[in-house]
């Protein structure tokens, strides 16, 4: 139910649609980019085919670091001057890789995009617990995850639609526009939902506090660590994806479809999750998951070593799909295991799960993509060693 009205109303409707456009920022930040990475390469020499992959990485960390520092200065400021100043940085990060003319000078805009965009991911999520509760909180939840999910479908097509009328500094124009469309409906239509009598100083001891707690609690730590690996595995297929369909297998055009039924998998089992949970509970899918991951990977791995790393595509998007299904299963039931004993943290502790899974996330993924070598078998070895680690560290937290 609505927790309180505010003087200036906004429908639901239109509430979620704003909260949604904002989350999806980030999805198409990181996706739309991948058909442009040859053409970045090229013009901003590099190499190294897979050093264009760090344009990648360099979101994630910047995502990482962000979200510490934006979560709790919500709480100390209000949501909206917080949600500002992300998208301040964000347009600056935006504007420097527009004008880049090296390749540093284009991470170093991908690092600050990064920064800037962990202030919606971090700060949406704590303006709909502001504002719905109960019910209508996981209505509005299943909303906007819905549109979170469709994003990357669509994502990669976009971004290939823009290079074929313009070049790859286009896509960040659209950024551009993307940020000031929804920072200024945001602002003029959406209300302040944390009250000054609610607001928390900004603190460091804060900050560090609920870090200690999660490393002091083997449930919380244990399922941070398990979502930071298989996110690794999963940032390391993000980053040789390209290489994959468009060098490996030759698809060219077609990567933006191909590469869209994956994240079409992850929803469907996203979907799925909502109702495979209230039978089976959250642990049951968690160990099962991970378990096909592995025995996967392991059929797999067998096969790409019959084929010198290059299965026929469809077979390779069979393990792909059926993989990624598991892998959305994951994603929300470990979060959720990992803020089981966190409740009276709130947001704080929800900023610090994130900011450490995605820390032991991204030099894992980079470093399997740093590892392709125009064959499947570092992402399938990735994955396979991954999700054993998993099985590992939970069997470890549960026992405690």
């Amino acid at each position: 139910m609505i927790a309180r009205v505010s003087k200036r109303e906004i429908s639901f409707a239109e509430f979620v649609v704003i909260i949604s456009t904002m989350m999806s920022l980030i999805a198409l930040s990181i996706d739309a980019m991948l058909p442009a990475l040859p053409a970045i390469g090229r013009d901003l020499m590099v190499e190294n085919p897979n050093d264009r992959q760090l344009v990648i990485s360099m979101i994630f960390l910047g995502l990482a670091f962000g979200q510490m520092f934006f979560g709790p200065l919500s709480d100390s400021t209000g949501r909206k001057p917080a949600m500002y100043v992300g998208y301040v940085i964000f347009l600056i990060g935006t504007l420097v890789s527009v004008f880049a003319v090296s390749f540093p000078m284009m991470l170093a805009g991908r690092l600050l995009q990064g920064i800037g965009v962990s202030a919606p991911r971090a700060i949406t999520l704590a303006i709909v617990r502001d504002r719905y509760e109960g019910a209508r909180m996981a209505q509005v939840m299943s909303f906007v995850m819905t549109v979170f999910i469709l994003v990357p479908i669509i994502a990669p097509t976009l971004g290939q639609g823009v290079l074929l009328f313009s070049g790859w500094r286009s896509i960040f124009v659209l950024f551009i526009l993307m940020a000031l469309i929804t920072i200024v409906w945001f602002g003029v239509r959406m209300p302040e939902t944390l009250e000054v009598e609610k607001r928390s100083p900004f603190s460091l001891n804060r900050i560090t506090s609920a870090i200690l707690e999660i490393l002091r609690n083997r449930i919380a730590l244990g399922y941070t660590v398990s979502a930071g690996l298989i996110s690794g595995a999963f940032l390391g297929y993000l980053n040789s994806a390209q290489q994959i369909f468009q060098d490996q297998y030759g698809l060219g055009e077609l990567f933006p479809i191909i590469f869209s039924l994956g994240a079409v998998s992850i929803g469907l089992a996203s979907f799925s999750n909502s109702r495979l949970v209230m039978r089976y509970g959250m642990r049951f899918l968690v160990n099962w998951s991970l378990r096909i991951i592995v025995l996967l990977a392991i059929i797999a791995f067998a096969i790409a070593l019959m084929t010198a790393g290059s299965p026929p595509l469809w077979l390779f998007m069979v393990y792909l799909l059926s993989s990624f299904f598991c892998v959305g299963i994951l994603f929300g039931n470990q979060n959720s295991l990992a803020m089981e004993p966190l409740g009276h943290l709130a947001g704080i502790g929800a900023a610090m799960v994130g900011s450490l899974s995605t820390l032991i996330q991204m030099p894992i993924g980079t470093f399997i993509g740093q590892n392709y070598n125009y064959t499947i078998i570092p992402f399938v070895v990735g994955m396979g060693i991954m999700g054993g680690l998993c099985i590992l560290v939970i069997n470890w937290a549960e026992s405690g």
